[in-house]
């Protein structure tokens, strides 16, 4: 039984570590047989890395669900990996991707959706709450006889990426963590190559009706294994860098400031944080889901102290790209 795996915006942070592990790591390679990506930027650095690796890589022209249907069918994808890009038109882009991966009859579908979506509120918090239109749409297939693409979904619902709290490496190095949260609330940040490690265990299984049957129609929620407010994820760092490190409560509008400033994310997802930020302001993400995570993978999501430790260099005034500094619990 053959497996090709189509990867979405495959040149972004969790499509490329994806792709990365599924042509690398042989738990994952030996249940392979091709993976291609669909990239908005097809001649950026991050696809010829892949093309290294093996990736055959398809330009992504949105406009279309016909075409785009006729690029998934070509590419020859009986698996496909949805991941919503980088872009103003995120939205837009997925649910017309939704629609082709349909339109195409890819059998298997996995959606990279995120955790805090279900309690998002759509006039406070509306490009969390998209998500949910997107799961829902992809979801809607299941009960359509008319199409294969019902026969074997998944939704991976990714927690708060712990890298993003990288966006702040200037303020770290000098011993303050400034997060718009408030003093009490708490989240668990997951690191990002524990997602791909998950997402990899998905695309790779195979059952009699496609994916793995201890998969197959599952909503996996992931989130790191240590609730933390702002003091405790101070601390995390304080006990992996061997700095003093204060958590400092600062406005959204200084948090707008700041990402706008230092993070290289376009403005669409500088929103997606902020509005994260306010969910964990709201206290409606207090509390943590491992369980998936360890049923699947048979192991435990890195915790917060072990996440600053493999970063320790990116607070040093010479130090590596993030993107290089990447690592995962499966390699």
């Amino acid at each position: 039984m053959s497996r090709n795996v189509c990867i979405s915006a495959i040149d972004g942070q969790t499509g490329y570590l994806i792709a990365e592990l599924l042509l690398s790591n042989p738990t994952f390679s030996s249940k392979i047989d091709s993976v291609s990506g669909l990239s908005l930027h097809p001649t950026s650095a991050k696809c010829k890395e892949l093309q290294k690796l093996g990736v055959t890589i398809i330009p992504h022209k949105p406009g279309k669900v016909k075409d785009i249907a006729a690029t998934l069918k070509e590419s020859g994808a009986n698996a496909l990996c949805i991941i919503p890009p980088t872009h103003k038109d995120k939205f837009d882009i997925t649910m017309e991707l939704v629609a082709a991966g349909k339109k195409a009859e890819i059998p298997n579908v996995c959606l990279i959706s995120s955790a805090g979506a279900d309690m998002a509120d759509a006039k406070k918090q509306p490009r969390l709450r998209e998500f949910i239109d997107i799961e829902q749409l992809v979801m809607e297939a299941k009960g359509d006889a008319n199409t294969p693409t019902g026969t074997s979904p998944v939704v991976v619902r990714a927690g708060f990426y712990a890298e993003n709290l990288l966006s702040y490496t200037p303020q770290l190095k000098e011993g303050s963590l400034p997060l718009p949260i408030g003093p009490k609330h708490k989240f668990a940040p997951i690191a990002l190559g524990d997602v791909a490690l998950v997402v990899a265990h998905v695309l790779s299984g195979k059952g009699e009706h496609g994916f793995d049957d201890k998969h197959r129609g599952q909503l996996i929620v992931l989130t790191g294994p240590m609730l933390a407010a702002g003091e405790e994820l101070a601390e995390a760092a304080r006990q992996a860098l061997g700095t003093e490190m204060e958590f400092e409560d600062i406005s959204m509008a200084e948090a707008k400031r700041v990402l706008h400033a230092q993070s290289s994310s376009d403005a669409s997802e500088i929103q997606y944080l902020l509005e994260y930020y306010s969910l964990v302001k709201e206290g409606k993400t207090n509390y943590i889901s491992t369980s998936a995570f360890h049923d699947i993978t048979g192991q435990y999501p890195q915790e917060l102290v072990d996440f600053f430790k493999v970063y320790a260099e990116e607070f040093k005034p010479e130090h590596e790209h993030v993107s290089k500094k990447r690592k995962t619990n499966g390699k």
